[in-house]
């Protein structure tokens, strides 16, 4: 099976001169379809960096990085940007806009792929409905919990069927009940659209979601 991600002798730095500061050191990786990883680390270990540089979110610097087989490093920008339309992301701050319902804001990603709006509206009611918020697709995110503004990140996430889904601390605002049903979720999505999940964590009460773990220390990947 041919690895969605691959990285080899990824290093990347922040500042110029004196000022200079290496946040990743010599990154060497592959990920699946399928397969959900966790990654672990202290703040300022390079989780967040790595996971803008699998998004196509910041340029490469040094080394290889391809995404479904295409390489990110020198990329042009037209690239880019059809490669991160093939990437859900979810964030700790789901990053809803207010002034749209749960159903629109879902359906903002489909915009970018050449579907009919009805196809659009289809689709994002489906995808809610699967994150059980199917009654509340026309809510705005004010009338909605914490957990649920949560599914409906999860929703706009996956509602294009990318081949790879980057989460940043997805659970961290959450409590323990929601918490654990926004992973829940993700887990069960993931498998049935077969993608690759790189969730970034601190959160230790759900370490046993993932097929694999990985631990970053000082920008480098020291338990895998």
């Amino acid at each position: 099976m041919s690895p969605t991600v691959t990285i080899n002798n990824l290093n990347h730095a922040f500042g110029k001169g004196n000022l200079r500061r290496t946040v990743l050191s010599d990154i060497n990786l592959a990920l699946y379809p399928g397969e959900i990883v966790l990654l672990t680390g202290p703040s300022g270990s390079g989780k967040t960096t790595l996971l803008t540089l699998m998004g196509a979110l910041r340029s490469v610097q040094e080394g290889s990085l391809q995404i479904l087989d295409q390489e990110l490093q020198g990329a042009k920008k037209r690239r880019l940007v059809k490669l991160r339309n093939q990437i859900g992301f979810i964030f700790q701050s789901h990053n809803l806009l207010d002034c749209l319902t749960a159903a629109e804001n879902v359906e903002m990603t489909l915009k970018l792929h050449k579907l009919s709006q009805r196809e659009r509206r289809e689709r994002s009611h489906t995808m809610l409905s699967a994150v059980g918020l199917g009654e509340h697709s026309y809510k705005y995110p004010d009338q909605l919990s914490g957990g649920q503004k949560q599914r409906v990140a999860i929703a706009r996430a996956l509602v294009a069927e990318p081949k790879i889904v980057l989460a940043d601390e997805p659970t961290a605002s959450l409590d323990s009940h929601s918490g654990r049903d926004v992973v829940n979720l993700i887990q069960q999505l993931a498998h049935q659209q077969h993608c690759t999940v790189l969730l970034v964590t601190h959160d230790t009460r759900i370490l046993d979601i993932a097929e694999r773990h990985l631990h970053m220390e000082d920008g480098k990947l020291c338990a895998q």
